[in-house]
């Protein structure tokens, strides 16, 4: 398989150099993504309604790369107070509690100072048993 680049429409990725998702084999790997609606470009103010857009970001990115969630393997949580980690626990509960993949939270300075997480995973796509209608 070549590599595939996954693009959300974002504007960062054009103005900065840089693919939502890589697809290498079965591999995926998705930048940091940010709670913005790309479709809108606004961000909530709440790190929690940012969590919860920063997965369906993902969500989409994955889909993209014939992928889902249950396929992460690893997850990095990058936020500028770490005071503020605590609120997102059940939305990553949600998301990634039954998948549990290796974990890591970094505080960090993020590049607009709207943002308060960033998500990056890595998920490594699964050979699934096509279905009688031949979807997989």
């Amino acid at each position: 398989m070549t590599r595939k680049l996954i693009s959300s429409g974002s504007s960062f990725e054009k103005a900065i150099g840089y693919s939502r998702a890589v697809v290498d084999g079965r591999w995926v790997f998705v930048s940091g993504t940010t709670g913005f609606d790309y479709d809108t470009m606004k961000i909530s103010d709440d790190v929690v309604a940012q969590t919860n857009q920063c997965f369906m970001n993902i969500q989409r990115a994955l889909a993209d790369a014939k992928c889902r969630l249950s396929d992460v393997v690893r997850v990095r949580y990058i936020l500028p107070n770490r005071d503020d980690f605590p609120a997102t626990w059940p939305v990553l509960q949600r998301f990634l509690g039954e998948v549990a993949p290796a974990a890591t939270m970094i505080v960090a300075g993020l590049s607009d100072s709207r943002m308060k997480i960033e998500i990056e995973v890595t998920a490594k796509r699964q050979k699934r048993e096509k279905a009688a209608d031949g979807a997989k």
